[in-house]
C-alpha cells in the first residue's frame, strides 16, 4: 500500500523535495500559499490545504521559511490529524521553538520530527542528494525512512527533538562564515594581482578547499551567474540563531559575531533580498560601512540594482 505524503512549501527547496517524493512512487499531496508555486504540480499531485492534508496523509513535510509559519497552521492540522500522522519539520529554525512545536503536536497524539537540510542547497533538493540531520524519536525516524530516502542521499540521526535543528544552526554558522572568509581572501588575492580563478584552483588543490571553494565560487561567482538561490536575509537569520544559541548554552563565540555584523550591514544596506553570492563583490563596501558605522540607508555602490545587473 502506497504511503500518502504531503509537502507544504514549494519554494526553492520544497519543489525539488516534492518532485523526488513523487518519483518514489508515493501518493503526493502538496500545498503552498502562492498559487504560482502550486501550478507545476497540478498533474503530478493533489493540491490539498493543510488541515485537509493532515486528515489524509501518513507523513507531512514542512518546507516553509520557519517555525512561525508552521505554528500558524499547526492548530487546525492537529484537530484534523489522521491517526498515526507524522510531521517532519525541514525548516532552519531555533531549536527551542522546534521543541515547543513538538510538545504541542505530541500532546495531540501526533509525532513531530525535525530535520536540517544540507548538501548543495536547492540543487541538492532537486537532485535528491541532500543530507538530512535528524532529531526526534528514533522509532518514528525508522518508520519514515522510505519516504526520506526518496528525497535525500544521506540520513544522519542525531538524537531527541531539536537535535536536527541544533546541528543545522551549527552547520550554517560554519558554512556562512566560510563563505565570507573565502570572499575576504578572494578580494585580498585580487587586490594583490592574483586572479580569483587561480586562487580557487589553488584552494581546491590544497588544504583550504571546502564546498564553498569547490562549488559556490566556480558555479555562482566565477561564472558570474550569481544564482546560489538563497537570500542574504536567510544567512543573517541563520547566523543570528547561532549567536543566540551560543548565549543560551554558554559557549563562547567571537568569529560568529563578526560574521553576523557583516551580514547585518548587508541587510541594513538594503540587500536582504539579494542572492547571497552578491556578497562577494559588495564585501569591501560592506566592511567599510560596518567599520565606519554607516550601513543604514546606503547601498554598496558596486552592486547597483538587480534590474541593472541582470540586463
Amino acid at each position: 500500500m502506497k504511503t500518502s505524503v504531503g509537502v507544504i512549501g514549494l519554494g526553492n527547496m520544497g519543489k525539488g523535495i516534492a518532485k523526488n517524493i513523487a518519483k518514489g512512487q508515493h501518493n503526493l499531496l502538496v500545498w503552498d500559499a502562492v498559487e504560482e508555486a502550486r501550478a507545476p504540480f497540478t498533474n503530478t499531485a493533489r493540491i490539498t490545504k493543510p488541515a485537509e492534508m493532515a486528515a489524509e496523509a501518513d507523513i507531512i513535510i514542512f518546507v516553509v521559511p520557519g517555525s512561525e509559519q508552521i505554528e500558524a497552521m499547526l492548530g487546525d492540522m492537529l484537530l484534523a490529524a489522521k491517526p498515526g500522522l507524522i510531521l517532519w519539520d525541514f525548516t532552519t529554525s531555533d531549536p527551542t521553538y522546534t521543541k515547543r512545536l513538538a510538545i504541542q503536536a505530541n500532546d495531540a497524539g501526533v509525532a513531530y520530527m525535525d530535520a536540517g537540510m544540507t548538501g548543495g542547497g536547492a540543487k541538492g533538493a532537486d537532485e535528491g542528494t541532500m543530507t538530512l540531520m535528524i532529531g526526534g524519536a528514533e522509532e518514528i525516524y525508522e518508520r519514515s525512512r522510505a519516504v526520506l530516502d526518496s528525497c535525500a542521499g544521506e540520513l544522519i540521526y542525531l538524537g531527541p527533538s531539536g537535535a536536527g535543528h541544533t546541528m543545522k544552526v551549527v552547520h550554517n554558522l560554519i558554512t556562512h562564515t566560510n563563505f565570507l572568509a573565502c570572499s575576504e581572501a578572494g578580494r585580498l588575492a585580487e587586490a594583490a594581482g592574483i586572479e580569483l580563478a587561480d586562487m580557487i584552483k589553488v584552494f581546491n588543490a590544497g588544504n583550504a578547499r571546502s564546498f564553498i571553494s569547490e562549488r559556490r565560487f566556480p558555479d555562482h561567482i566565477l561564472s558570474e551567474t550569481w544564482d546560489g538561490r538563497s537570500r542574504i536575509f536567510n544567512l543573517r537569520k541563520d547566523v543570528g540563531m547561532a549567536v543566540e544559541l551560543s548565549k543560551e548554552v554558554g559557549s563562547p563565540m567571537r568569529i560568529g559575531h563578526q560574521t553576523l555584523a557583516w551580514l547585518q550591514a548587508a541587510v541594513d544596506a538594503g540587500m536582504e533580498d539579494e542572492d547571497f553570492t552578491r556578497l562577494y563583490p559588495a564585501l569591501g563596501d560592506l566592511i567599510n560601512m560596518h567599520e565606519n558605522g554607516d550601513s543604514t540607508n546606503t547601498r554598496p555602490s558596486i552592486i547597483g540594482t538587480s534590474k541593472d545587473r541582470d540586463k
